[in-house]
């Protein structure tokens, strides 16, 4: 296979998911079927910034996104990275090449309350999916983890005695969130009831569907998403939302940026950095219905 190297490289050196990977692999083929079609190369290694532009604008006009866009586009910038890297090319066609213009939309959290009345529904359905979708939703917001990383989750992540849960995150990076009672107590009540849907393929993951197999991606967002549709009018009702909640709330009652960087799994502070625009859109909304001169 012609980007089996590069595949490799992005598993072995970067630590990239299977999931990531096959996205890269996914954007690559795309492309690499575009250029042999419009302008009968079939080497990756030949193509010029010309060929590119072309690709990018058979995608605007096929109606994608600025956001898909440049990421199909970061793609091949880690391709070409690669070949520049492994010497099997001299120069980058992307290396002036600069990402399409994304407009900054604010994600808003689900509040308190609609949490709350979530968790609250969710008490009064004491069946196998019942219990399993509370514990999932208690998770999400409890630890702010990502869905991918939920769904990973192993029986021997969890340690009650002390009071944690042990997350693999991006790149392969473990860390260490603490839980919180309310969630122990729905997580080993769920656990229990889970033994009598497990089967010898699925002993070592956390969360099952009820056919006693590993959770899915699908399946973890329809949850939340059913669940949150009947409280909540907010546009986005996902597990990512959740993650912005959770860094929001703890943000809103003090927490220190540099604490929830370490409890969401950022690299960098700047990736934290964009749950204070929630924040700040909070701070404006109290102000405005607090202040006595707006009240004039």
């Amino acid at each position: 296979m012609p980007l089996s190297a590069f595949i490799n490289y992005l598993k072995l050196e970067k630590n990239y998911s299977a999931h990531t990977v096959q996205a890269y692999l996914h954007d690559l083929e795309t492309f690499k079927e575009f250029i042999k079609n419009e302008f009968d190369c079939t080497d990756l290694k030949t193509v010029n910034y010309a060929m590119i532009r072309s690709w990018i604008v058979n995608l605007f006009e096929n109606k994608i996104g600025n956001k898909s866009i440049n990421r199909k586009i970061s793609s091949l910038k880690a391709y070409y990275k690669f070949l520049l890297k492994t010497k099997q090319i001299s120069e980058n066609p992307l290396a002036k090449h600069k990402s399409l213009k994304v407009p900054k939309t604010l994600q808003i959290p689900f509040s308190e309350k609609e949490i709350g009345n979530v968790i609250d529904q969710l008490d009064d359905n004491k069946d196998f999916e019942g219990i399993r979708n509370k514990a999932i939703v208690e998770l999400f917001y409890a630890t702010g983890m990502r869905k991918s990383e939920l769904i990973q989750l192993k029986l021997s992540d969890l340690d009650f005695h002390k009071q944690s849960v042990k997350v693999l995150g991006k790149r392969n990076k473990e860390r260490i969130v603490p839980l919180i009672q309310p969630t122990i107590k729905t997580l080993k009540e769920y656990i229990e009831i889970r033994k009598d849907y497990e089967s010898n393929n699925s002993k070592q993951a956390l969360f099952l569907s009820k056919k006693g197999v590993k959770i899915s991606q699908t399946l973890v967002y329809r949850i939340i998403n059913n669940y949150f549709s009947a409280i909540s009018t907010k546009e986005k009702k996902s597990p990512h939302i959740l993650r912005h909640s959770f860094a929001t709330h703890l943000l809103n009652e003090g927490a220190d940026l540099n604490a929830i960087k370490e409890l969401l799994g950022h690299a960098s502070l700047a990736s934290t950095q964009v749950y204070t625009n929630n924040s700040i859109a909070e701070l404006k909304k109290v102000y405005s219905n607090t202040h006595p001169r707006n009240k004039k």
